[in-house]
């Protein structure tokens, strides 16, 4: 099974920590936000990976490189003008191939265990979700006690960023910018999407205060233990 993070995007809420560097590229614990998922991702027993690559791409690629010192393949999906989650993927589904993937925001940080995506899964979309945070209180999706998602009902969870899609569910979109709600909520009216509550460490850096506490969190007693890969 193949992985893709999306590490695309702009980062202007985290300037001016973002103007030289990507946004997956900064630190907190002493690492990328984005080697904490390469290393889960193997450690899952991901087989290789493709991260799309838009601001300061160059950059990227050239700090992480072919993915040899991490044990595990890394090509990279380069879309100049970042295209949006949807609109990346169907760029990148050449490299991804016509089997399953894992997805994963390159801008986030959790002890979701990532090999829970694996094996063999019925629907073409699966959601990994979390209690909403103080900054989305309104949530995106409701999880019902079957596992299958909807749209157009409460209470509502928060995507996390992690899921599990067939390349299917790209494979009509054309070619440009592309956002990820419609084609989720479309295959949510078909019940074709099913879901998980993940209730452990989740965090969504989208500000420089949040990087800043995650850091902390890291780099406190104890919770090194809890970090992916390590």
């Amino acid at each position: 099974m193949k992985a893709m993070i999306l590490a695309a995007g702009y980062g202007k809420r985290m300037r001016p920590l973002t103007d030289h560097t990507p946004k997956p590229l900064l630190q907190a614990g002493g690492k990328a936000l984005i080697e904490y998922h390469i290393e889960a991702l193997r450690d899952a027993g991901i087989e290789s990976l493709v991260i799309n690559a838009g601001w300061l791409g160059e950059t990227l690629a050239a700090t992480l490189g072919d993915g040899a010192r991490y044990g595990i393949p890394i090509v990279y999906s380069h879309e100049g003008t970042p295209l949006e989650t949807a609109g990346g993927i169907k760029r990148a589904l050449p490299l991804l191939g016509d089997q399953p993937f894992a997805l994963v925001n390159g801008d986030i940080w959790t002890d979701f265990d990532l090999s829970r995506l694996m094996g063999d899964r019925p629907d073409p979309v699966h959601l990994v979700l979390v209690d909403n945070p103080a900054h989305h209180p309104q949530g995106d999706f409701h999880l019902t006690e079957q596992g299958r998602l909807r749209d157009n009902a409460e209470p509502r969870l928060t995507y996390a960023g992690i899921g599990r899609f067939d390349p299917a569910v790209f494979a009509n979109l054309p070619d440009g910018e592309a956002k990820l709600a419609p084609l989720l909520r479309a295959a949510m009216a078909e019940d074709a999407a099913s879901g998980e509550h993940h209730r452990g460490q989740w965090w969504d850096i989208g500000t420089p205060e949040r990087l800043d506490e995650l850091d902390r969190l890291l780099n406190s007693a104890g919770m090194t233990q809890a970090i992916p890969g390590e």
